[in-house]
């Protein structure tokens, strides 16, 4: 046989994938944009439904279950947190146990039963107005079956988005020049796809919550998501699923590591060289930083057979990422505002359009969506372009240039909040409203469009370049744990501004006076607690500075 003809039978193929069924999958009748499709589809649906929860959640909290703001704010705040940081979680059942693709239906079905649930507790009677206590004054029943189905909503997500984002990575092979190329714009489109559908569902759900109501509201994303499972299972023929291994999975390698280093503790580094040339095992030269962990190549006799020298790289990858981590964390506290303090701020403006209507205050989340579809086409198909000529870097940019650039500006998000709500608290006090908490402050809603569509503007370059970079840098059989560390970022986020909160509520807020942070916004100074969190944002910037000054990409696949 001729040798093109073997090389061209062989390309038919996809290297380490197999179909449904556990055979070699054809390249020509799988994966790429085919298979995205279907996965896109469930995971706008997923979005849906999650923000027709998340936008107007600190409403219901404040309206029908008639808690106070701060504490409103706080459990809006920990139920963000905890839904964001459950995809450690479920990455971790799907990478060791399940797989992606099982993992994915059985969070599906998690979350349509968790949503029926919750639009259930709606519909419990309840007489509530206002607590002026931190408490909520509903039923007790109506309390339990509301959070209970509110946290089983945050366990479904974490099963269902670092899953469906990595399966749908998976389905371009990296090794395809043509499907790598695909790859890399593959994140920026699925962003693009999770803005459109959504925020569409933002305005339309919080008019049903608040027009109609809060059942239905939360009935429909329970219908969608049943839709949306459905789609999802008929794309199943064309997907390409990982091959499995018959070796240790990757939790088991690099956790091995890091016990054979710490067992071989007092091994001089010096001793190494010998032993690790003359078994073949020789460290990667690419990267010497963490070099403790190159004493996992060292056999320790009778305590198990060493760590091979890709073993080690792989437990170096993941530990690079944890500075990276934890620098991004300022950028997760900035965006938790969008959700929360947003929210009320618009509550108490002139929502009028015409004569009758009144735009629902979440709704203006929407234009993070908005800001979102207008910038990724021109990033992916301008900016990109034009910086690859300059940099000669595929990408335009490098994945930290990304990040790093935009946390610095998301503190500009918070300078331009504050501003605004000066000019509300002015507006407020010069027609005697401060002490009237259910006025309407004469200044129009729109005023907060900039700080929304600047959030949008954050989302496209500092989220979507965490989602590719965590995904990227992490082992090939860890790359679910690796978004799942990128939607931990807007976790540990959300539950450090619930801590500052409580922290500047009671510091700001002394002799029995209202803090910055007050049920009636009108004499509280959110406005300060922004520049508070600008401060932290400039802080977060210099530590990300730090730590990527010193990082180093895997195999320079960040260039």
């Amino acid at each position: 046989m001729d040798q093109n003809d073997i090389s061209d039978d062989t390309n038919k193929f996809v290297n380490g994938a197999v179909d449904h069924k556990g055979r070699p999958v054809l390249r020509s009748k799988s994966g790429c944009w085919r298979s995205a499709c279907f996965i896109i589809g469930v995971e706008v649906a997923e979005r849906f439904a999650y923000y027709g929860i998340s936008s107007n959640l600190i409403t219901y909290l404040t309206g029908p279950l008639g808690q106070s703001m701060a504490p409103a704010a706080e459990n809006v705040n920990i139920w963000s947190g905890t839904a964001l940081l459950l995809p450690l979680v479920g990455a971790f059942i799907a990478d060791a146990f399940l797989g992606r693709y099982l993992t994915v239906i059985i969070a599906s079905l998690l979350y349509i039963l968790a949503l029926a649930c919750l639009a259930f507790s709606t519909w419990i009677p309840s007489n509530c107005k206002h607590a002026t206590d931190g408490s909520s004054c509903s039923p007790k029943i109506q309390v339990i079956v509301f959070f209970i189905s509110l946290y089983l909503v945050a366990f479904a997500q974490g099963g269902h988005k670092p899953c469906v984002q990595a399966f749908g990575a998976d389905q371009f092979d990296a090794e395809d020049p043509q499907e790598l190329k695909s790859k890399r714009s593959f994140f920026n489109w699925w962003f693009f796809g999770l803005c459109a559908g959504p925020r569409v569902g933002i305005f339309v759900v919080s008019c049903i919550q608040d027009k109609l109501s809060w059942g239905l509201g939360y009935g429909i994303p329970c219908v969608i998501m049943g839709f949306a499972l459905l789609i999802f299972l008929f794309g199943t023929m064309t997907y390409r699923f990982g091959e499995k291994t018959q070796g240790k999975n990757a939790f088991a390698r690099i956790g091995h590591v890091f016990v054979t280093a710490a067992r071989n503790r007092r091994v001089k580094l010096l001793e190494i060289s010998p032993e690790v040339g003359a078994s073949g095992r020789i460290p990667h030269q690419d990267s010497q930083q963490f070099r403790f962990l190159n004493k996992a190549l060292v056999s320790s006799g009778e305590d198990g057979p060493v760590c091979s020298a890709d073993d080690v790289e792989e437990a170096k990858a993941v530990l690079r990422l944890i500075p990276i981590w934890f620098s991004c964390l300022g950028y997760g506290i900035v965006f938790s505002q969008t959700s929360t303090f947003f929210t009320k701020q618009g509550a108490t403006m002139d929502r009028s359009i015409g004569s009758t209507f009144k735009i629902p205050p979440a709704t203006l989340q929407s234009f993070i969506g908005l800001s979102a579809l207008i910038l990724i086409p021109i990033y992916d198909t301008i900016l990109v372009p034009v910086t690859r000529t300059v940099t000669s870097i595929p990408s335009g940019i490098t994945m930290l240039q990304r990040i790093g650039t935009w946390i610095f500006l998301s503190t500009f998000t918070m300078v331009v909040a504050a501003v605004v709500e000066s000019k509300r608290l002015k507006t407020a006090r010069e027609y005697g409203l401060v002490d009237d908490r259910s006025a309407t402050v004469l200044m129009k809603i729109w005023w907060l469009i900039p700080q929304y569509l600047l959030a949008g503007a954050d989302n496209v370059f500092t989220v979507v370049g965490m989602q590719e970079f965590f995904y990227d840098q992490m082992p090939s059989d860890l790359k679910s744990i690796g978004l799942a560390l990128y939607l931990s970022v807007m976790g540990i986020g959300s539950f450090l501004s619930s801590f500052i909160i409580s922290i500047v509520e009671k510091t700001t807020g002394e002799n029995g006076q209202d803090g910055w942070i007050s049920d009636n916004l009108n004499q509280g100074h959110i406005d300060h607690f922004y520049y508070l969190l600008a401060g932290i944002g400039v802080g977060a910037f210099m530590m990300f500075i730090c730590a990527s000054k010193f990082y180093v990409y895997n195999g320079e696949r960040g260039n």
